[in-house]
């Protein structure tokens, strides 16, 4: 079950594909992920799903990842006595801590600490940001304000502050009680959402020691404003671009997008770019050029994935919608211009873990210059295979490696093949099995030449001293 793209997709689990049949469906179209959305999904529906993620990999042979989305902190205004109101661009509205019902002047905003942090200038927008607002006087318990956009506002709609940073953590207790659910049921990675400053990463990296990675959604102006620092703490980032939407000018999101992912890049960490990428195929068979152009750009780019939401969780279409993003990026993989633009981007080598690093640039370095066939990266932990993706060599990826959780982690990273086996115990046992399942997997034929990637002493994560080319022979298959 080899994929014949670089680029990994994301399929999100919801009421349209949680048929054990569905799943299998969804994967032979070309997921290599499922994500678990913890704002619409019980822990018992995460349970299941998990389940039968994992029965998957049984019955295909192939690591398949599990990603559990974290619902964050909502926060939400309160209700009106007649349930709607309408406000006009100049009104005058008052956010404040009285519980009572609101009206045409007033509501309650049940969240002090938000009112604690609000100043004046800060905006507010209510409703994904059909209505919005500027503070203009500020206390602890009220916050007077200006619309400037207007429009009908009704019960608990939805409130984002794009200029105030909450002085809470992005965690709630339900995160909390999701996250270990999650752990329990063998997540490989959690996307923690709201991120605002690299201490939220750090709370969700502690909670998890070790037993999943952690994802940072980038959604807020003030994530932006400390991306280096957020990058380095994080395993992953992913662009949320409908909330970074809401809270920043559309016109902004796109640049955005490549500063992430460029930043990611530099520092060696995966990126996966979300939210609308077919968002007709909710209801049509077939996407939108504009929608198809958006995936391309982020293939072309050298986005480690691209991540289906509503498409496959609620549509109609989600096997389809997952087959299209696949043709998508094997097209863009193919185009005469593609290696031109991800040579284009390659960053300069990494301070920190030098050795392991030019050991990877030299690994991409001799498979092009020498038309070898693979990598192969013997890794433990994964490390090694990062680093490799991270120069993004033309060569295919393979990573061997003793832990399954290892394998399922690595199906989010750009152009990796992870297979399962035990470690090597020599060098001869490590070069000739990484000729076996290169063979075995159709990376290379008989004659044909692969460079291995490995650590010494074997069985010693973050070793990675040792390259080696081999031919394989007639035995290799």
């Amino acid at each position: 079950m080899r994929r014949l793209r670089r680029c990994k997709i994301i399929a999100t689990l919801g009421p349209a594909s949680a048929t054990p049949a569905m799943i299998s469906q969804l994967f032979r179209a070309g997921a290599d992920l499922f994500r678990i959305n913890m704002s619409y999904a019980s822990h018992d529906q995460l349970r299941r799903q998990a389940g039968l993620i994992r029965e998957l990999e049984q019955e295909w042979g192939r690591p398949v990842g599990i990603l559990v989305d974290l619902q964050g902190p909502k926060l939400r205004i309160s209700t009106f006595k007649d349930r709607i109101v309408t406000l006009a661009k100049g009104d005058t509205f008052v956010l404040d801590s009285d519980p009572a019902p609101g009206d045409q002047k007033r509501v309650c905003l049940p969240h002090p600490e938000i009112l604690r942090s609000l100043r004046p200038g800060h905006a507010v927008l209510v409703n994904d940001g059909k209505v919005r607002l500027h503070v203009v006087e500020a206390t602890p318990v009220r916050a007077v304000a200006i619309v400037d956009v207007g429009g009908a506002i009704s019960d608990r709609k939805g409130v984002s502050l794009p200029d105030t940073e909450i002085p809470v953590s992005s965690m709630t207790i339900k995160d909390r009680a999701d996250l270990e659910a999650g752990l329990q049921a063998g997540a490989d990675w959690v996307a923690v959402s709201f991120v605002q400053r690299p201490e939220d990463v750090a709370e969700v990296k502690k909670l998890t020691a070790g037993r999943a990675l952690v994802m940072s959604k980038i959604e807020k102006p003030l994530a932006i404003s400390r991306l280096d620092e957020i990058v380095e703490i994080s395993d992953a980032l992913m662009v949320a671009r409908g909330d970074l939407g809401v809270e920043m000018p559309l016109e902004k999101v796109p640049g955005l997008q490549k500063r992430i992912n460029r930043t990611a890049r530099r520092l060696g960490k995966p990126v996966a770019i979300a939210t609308q990428m077919l968002e007709s195929m909710v209801t049509a068979p077939v996407p939108t050029r504009a929608e198809v152009s958006d995936v391309a750009t982020a293939v072309f780019e050298g986005a480690d994935a691209v991540m289906l939401s509503a498409e496959s969780a609620t549509g109609a279409y989600p096997a389809e919608a997952v087959a299209m993003m696949n043709k998508i990026a094997e097209e863009v993989e193919r185009d005469v211009y593609y290696r031109t633009i991800i040579n284009a981007q390659r960053a300069p080598p990494q301070a920190h873990n030098a050795d392991a690093a030019a050991i990877a640039i030299a690994a991409r370095n001799f498979a092009e210059s020498l038309d070898l066939k693979a990598i192969v990266a013997w890794t433990f932990h994964g490390t090694t295979a990062f680093r490799i993706a991270r120069e993004r060599p033309e060569a295919p990826v393979l990573a061997l490696t003793p832990n399954r959780e290892t394998a399922s982690r690595l199906s989010l990273v750009w152009g990796v093949h992870a297979v399962v086996t035990k470690d090597a115990y020599d060098i001869d046992d490590m070069s000739k099995r990484a000729c076996k399942f290169a063979g075995r997997e159709g990376f290379a034929k008989p004659q044909e030449r692969i460079i291995i990637i490995a650590g010494l002493p074997f069985g010693t994560p973050g070793a990675t001293n040792m390259v080696r080319i081999a031919v394989l022979d007639s035995h290799s298959k």
